[in-house]
């Protein structure tokens, strides 16, 4: 489903009049224009389903590494900057990083793409909840393991600018699959 501007246009044009100001003016006038390109590029993730950002970005690379269930050996990416907007007030979430992790079955992903699955998720209205879980299931599916973890770090708009006002407010979340969920050697490695 591709992002339809000409109503984001007609929409914003119609919310700066609900709002009292001149959707005409000088500053005003291309606003509607600029936030329908905006969005087509800050929501590019509502685009595609997570099977289809799996496919996007299945770039393995077949390895005889000593990974196994015996071990806790993993992989670990951490400090992925993202943001997103909440889907609750479309409000940013921002100064996200994200930590993905992942015990290889056989094959590796190419770090990159962690990241870029990572971007393309958070380019949705999200909750920072389903990031997490979107985040792993698409590494359960590309990679083949049943063991990923992501832990999400990020501050919130609705929190800081609005509402309560708690500037220095962060929000934790932890999506732990397969061998994360019980081992705890491996739970206390994600965290160094």
């Amino acid at each position: 489903m591709a992002i339809d501007k000409d109503a984001v246009r007609e929409h914003i044009r119609g919310l700066l009049i609900a709002l009292g100001d001149d959707p005409d003016r000088e500053g005003l006038k291309d606003t509607p224009d600029r936030v329908a390109r905006m969005y087509e590029e800050v929501f590019e993730g509502m685009n595609y389903t997570n099977h289809e950002i799996a496919q996007m970005f299945d770039k393995t690379f077949e390895e005889d590494l000593t990974f196994s269930s015996e071990n806790s050996d993993f992989v670990i990416v951490k400090d992925i900057d993202i943001f997103s907007y909440c889907e609750h007030h479309m409000a940013l979430m921002y100064d996200m990083k994200v930590t993905v992790a992942y015990v290889p079955n056989g094959k590796v992903i190419g770090l990159s793409k962690i990241a870029r699955i990572a971007d393309m998720v958070s380019k949705r209205l999200q909750l920072q909840e389903r990031i997490g879980t979107d985040i792993a299931e698409i590494m359960q599916e590309i990679t083949g393991s049943d063991d990923v973890a992501v832990l999400i770090e990020g501050c919130h708009s609705c929190m800081t600018a609005r509402g309560i006002k708690k500037t220095a407010a962060k929000t934790y979340t932890t999506t732990l699959r397969g061998r994360f969920q019980t081992d705890l050697q491996l739970q206390m490695r994600l965290n160094r």
